[in-house]
């Protein structure tokens, strides 16, 4: 199984074997993974893959993470920390049930580093979830390290997408229970600085 940094708990129980994708090559509506797990990387610009009037025709780099998995897969809590804020965004393309959680930790200084940097406030974003997963949330409520938040949705009820977990981080307090996980290369720049590599948590998984 896959280790995180540090002393972080696995978002995502990812076994030793996965796929990586390449989206910067557009969609691979004709490539069969042979793997039940798979990675969408951070920082990588998609073409023709957001074609719903959410993404306004121009917003096609992803500034999150995508952990594909089984519909049902369990999503863990990286770290302590609480629930800030929840919903379902339904929007067509969009994330469908999302989690967003509040940390005060130490994140590493780069994703192949143990060195840490200053304890800081920042929020995570787990999208893309069954429906089931909101059920009896309540703001401000804590967790621990390890304690399951989620389940990976199906098709059905994620936005419309092959079932997979969007993690984001996000330095900046979010609005409600939503974050642009995709922006327009205009856009790019800033983006990586508000939203960190989630590979900082998840551990150098590509």
């Amino acid at each position: 199984m896959v280790s995180p940094p540090l002393d972080y708990h696995p978002v995502v129980k990812i076994p030793n074997e996965y796929w990586v994708f390449d989206f910067s090559r557009g969609p691979q509506s004709d490539f069969e993974n042979p793997y039940e797990f798979s990675i969408g990387k951070y920082d990588e610009r998609r073409p023709g893959m957001y074609t719903s009037p959410l993404f306004e025709g121009v917003r096609n780099h992803h500034v999150g993470l995508d952990i594909g998995a089984p519909a049902g897969t369990e999503v863990y809590a990286f770290a302590d920390g609480s629930i800030y804020s929840f919903g379902i965004n339904d929007e067509d393309g969009s994330y469908g049930p999302t989690i967003i959680t509040e940390h005060n930790i130490s994140l590493p200084v780069s994703v192949d580093s143990s060195q840490q940097q200053s304890p800081q406030t920042i929020w995570v974003l787990h999208g893309h979830l069954r429906s089931d997963s909101l059920e009896g949330l309540v703001k401000g409520q804590t967790f621990s390290a390890g304690q399951r938040l989620a389940f990976i949705g199906a098709e059905d009820e994620n936005g419309g997408w092959p079932p997979h977990l969007h993690l984001q981080l996000s330095i900046n307090e979010p609005n409600g229970y939503d974050l642009p996980g995709v922006v327009s290369q205009e856009e790019r720049l800033q983006a990586l600085k508000d939203f960190p590599d989630p590979r900082l948590i998840i551990g150098n998984v590509y």
